[in-house]
């Protein structure tokens, strides 16, 4: 019988959630041919590497955007309504497909605690309940303080493992942390594409998401006006402003383009001969995997998450690193650098970009044990 596998992600103003169960979910049907997926997102946009196939189920929940004081809301419903709608569709998802293994990313009861329900039938059932974090989640005293909370109140009697996108040296979840229960570490989980021939002067700006990357492509604009021989491409992501970009860009209208926010940055950054993006884990981390040093712009608040992700990475000489306000000509000293990253560099650091594979290895085992008792 096929095993079938069933991910959750929350979802706000970024694509990472997503994204990471979405290409663990690409790894688990590669090394189990007889498999099915499916994938629940509050995620409101349609990207492309998000389709449904005869292998995958795409079901929507009702997105919830982070606000600038980190608070969740609906667009149109209520709070209490849109957590009410989603405690049903996960419910009732667990009673209809009865999942052998649950992934649930980031927060372990949800968003405001609808899944409790489907996560206490799943268990009854016998599935396996795995938790999913990234390598960093917030400053350490925040996350401990969040640990203590309803939120996180009997994690380790609910979730069968805790998979860690990223490793211990980077961040240790349980010395930093206070994480109830020990982790695998499984890597970094991002899409590796195979670098393509790099474009005479080609600056690419990401911004993740983009509902809070007005600053970053801000940047990236002065720099093309202050240096012509540069190109630019924009990448905007979902929730960005698109008549803001457009102006920001309108002194360099030969010389930039944006590109559609349904494609992933990874072809872009590929092709780049420099990066300047925001430090969030897709973003970043497909930077790597292209074998860039990026100059990263990471966003302070709500959470400090992209500004701790950055200055590590930086320590351990795999990017650089400026403030949201930084004049254009302290990033223009850094693009005369060498951007791209020497040969080992990733590994000389410990920076696995395997964790999709290694997520999936784990999944199958813990499924395999817990069939065998």
């Amino acid at each position: 019988m096929a095993t079938r596998y069933l991910f959750y992600s929350h979802d706000g103003y970024g694509l990472g959630h997503i994204r990471r169960n979405t290409l663990i979910a690409r790894a688990v049907l590669d090394t189990d041919r007889e498999a099915r997926v499916s994938l629940v997102t509050g995620l409101a946009v349609r990207p492309r590497w998000l389709r449904p196939s005869s292998r995958v189920r795409v079901h929507r929940v009702p997105p919830m955007l982070k606000g600038t004081d980190g608070s969740y809301r609906h667009e149109s419903l209520s709070f209490e309504d849109a957590v009410r709608r989603r405690e049903q569709v996960f419910a009732q998802l667990v009673t209809d497909e009865r999942p052998d293994v649950v992934v649930v990313d980031r927060h372990p009861y949800g968003t405001a605690g609808e899944l409790r329900l489907g996560l206490a039938a799943a268990r009854s059932a016998g599935a396996t309940l795995v938790l999913g974090l990234r390598d960093v989640l917030d400053e350490p005293a925040v996350v401990r303080e969040e640990m203590t909370g309803l939120g996180w109140a009997g994690v380790e009697d609910v979730y069968d493992d805790v998979l860690v996108y990223g490793r211990r040296h980077l961040v240790d979840h349980e010395a930093e942390y206070g994480l109830p229960l020990p982790p695998t570490y499984c890597g970094w989980v991002v899409e590796q594409v195979r670098p393509g021939r790099t474009r005479d002067n080609l600056l690419v700006v990401s911004a993740g998401g983009g509902g809070d990357g007005a600053a970053v492509f801000e940047l990236g604009a002065r720099l093309l006006a202050d240096l012509p021989e540069l190109r630019g491409l924009f990448a905007p992501g979902p929730y960005a402003d698109l008549e803001a970009l457009r102006l920001a860009t309108r002194l360099t209208p030969r010389r930039a383009r944006i590109a559609r926010h349904t494609e992933a940055c990874g072809r872009w950054f590929s092709r780049a001969d420099a990066i300047l993006c925001m430090a969030g884990y897709n973003s970043t981390l497909e930077a790597l995997a292209a074998g860039q040093r990026p100059i990263l712009v990471p966003r302070r608040a709500p959470r400090r998450e992209q500004a701790i992700r950055a200055g590590r990475l930086a320590a351990l000489g795999l990017a650089d690193v400026v403030d949201e306000g930084a004049d254009p000509s302290e990033v223009a000293w850094l693009l005369q650098q060498p951007r791209p990253l020497p040969t080992g560099a990733l590994a000389d650091a410990g920076i696995d970009l395997d964790g999709a594979e290694h997520a999936a290895h784990r999944l199958h085992a813990l499924t395999g044990a817990r069939s065998a008792r």
